[in-house]
């Protein structure tokens, strides 16, 4: 078992910063890889950036790049998202996803599917 909790979620103006965590408890030595995933309201949940555990390889949607860095702490047990130049179309639940299984989620990380464990979510609001 894995638990996840995300934090850093608010409400900040378009063109600022946030810094989101996702901390892993329980069995984090079985993580392959950690996403983060968005969903905005009346929309379906989307691929943020994603990271591998073992190397920090990470992996962003087209959306983001750019203007966010995802980074993981292996002692603390910890994946953050750093946002930066925020603008109002980034208002949305962040989630954090932990996939156990390697081959699959270097192959398939901007697939909700393959994670097998999920935080409850941090609110992200960009407006001024």
């Amino acid at each position: 078992q894995v638990q996840l909790v995300e934090s850093g979620g608010g409400l900040v103006q378009p063109g600022g910063s946030l810094r989101l965590s996702c901390a892993a408890s329980g069995r984090t030595f079985s993580i392959a890889g950690v996403g983060w995933f968005r969903q905005a309201p009346g929309k379906e949940r989307e691929f943020v950036a994603a990271i591998t555990w073992s190397n920090g390889i990470t992996y962003y949607g087209d959306h983001v790049k750019g203007r966010f860095t995802v980074s993981r702490d292996i002692p603390k047990n910890t994946v953050d998202l750093q946002m930066n130049s925020l603008r109002p179309e980034d208002t949305a639940i962040y989630y954090c996803g932990a996939d156990l299984a390697p081959y699959t989620f270097s192959r398939a990380y901007t697939r909700q599917s393959i994670y097998d464990y999920w935080g409850q979510g941090t609110q992200v609001t960009v407006s001024s």
